[in-house]
């Protein structure tokens, strides 16, 4: 999933790889491939994880894991981050999710469970500020449902943010409350995923 996100971050953007699966973004870009990678902790021109044994302590992303820092990029205040994030400079936002619906809502900062832990960090910035949020994430929880739905069920982060989500299963790109099937992954077939999404799936022409 993490290389196909990466295929799709054009040169020259400037994208924020939210925290979880979408970190893994960052090791998958080609190496001659310019893109400006954001964390909302305040790094511009952020790379790949360091090999094992050249950790920086002081170097990490917005989850705490240790990154590089690429020719040319900068640290700063979270408060110039944040302010990056809200202002619309950010061209993509990779996030995870729990659920997005087909009209492209996002729900990922909690379960609404009494005893989960929230999280919302950055997100509701994010979704609300970059020009495009992709969602990755697994299409069906422990349970074996789709976190694709009609509509979410758990607390929203944004409302129709999201406009393409890379799955194991698919990539599917969400527009005019309609879900269609951009890719399927090896062995995976448009009828065989409709039985297990409670939603109807457009097939992409041409």
């Amino acid at each position: 999933m993490a290389a196909r996100v990466a295929r799709d971050i054009p040169e020259g953007a400037y994208a924020n790889l939210g925290i979880g699966l979408p970190t893994e973004v960052a090791n998958c870009l080609a190496a001659d491939k310019e893109v400006f990678l954001h964390s909302e902790n305040g790094i511009l021109g952020m790379g790949p994880a360091p090999p094992k044994g050249q950790e920086d302590p002081d170097l990490i992303n917005a989850g705490k894991q240790p990154v590089t820092l690429l020719t040319g990029g900068a640290y700063f205040h979270h408060g110039d981050s944040f302010t990056m994030m809200r202002g619309g400079h950010l061209d993509i936002c990779v996030l995870g999710a729990f659920q997005v619906s087909v009209a492209g809502d996002l729900a990922n900062w909690h379960t609404g469970a009494t005893d989960a832990i929230p999280s919302v960090g950055g997100a509701m910035d994010l979704a609300i500020g970059a020009k495009q949020v992709f969602v990755m994430m697994e299409l069906f929880n422990k349970k074996g449902e789709a976190k694709l739905v009609e509509r979410c069920t758990y607390p929203i982060t944004a409302l129709r943010c999201v406009s393409r989500v890379y799955t194991d299963y698919a990539i599917l790109d969400l527009s005019d409350g309609v879900a269609t099937v951009a890719e399927l992954a090896d062995g995976v077939d448009v009828d065989s995923l409709q039985s297990r999404i409670l939603l109807p799936l457009r097939r992409a022409t041409g």
